[in-house]
């Protein structure tokens, strides 16, 4: 799921899994074993936050 290529398309990613499978990303990351923090670092580095109550990535 984490691609470090190309981080536009790891926000698409996530976010239709966030919107499909996981009510939060806490379960998200623990269904795919992946690391929150880098997740959110990674995100974070492309101008995007993690909004719980939409539970989204969105524009900073």
């Amino acid at each position: 799921m984490l691609n470090k290529k190309d981080p536009y398309m790891l926000l698409s990613v996530v976010n239709m899994k966030l919107r499909d499978e996981a009510p939060s990303l806490e379960e998200l990351c623990k269904t795919y074993d992946k690391d929150q923090d880098e997740l959110v670092n990674q995100l974070d580095a492309i101008g995007y936050i993690y909004d719980a109550q939409h539970n989204q990535f969105i524009a900073k």
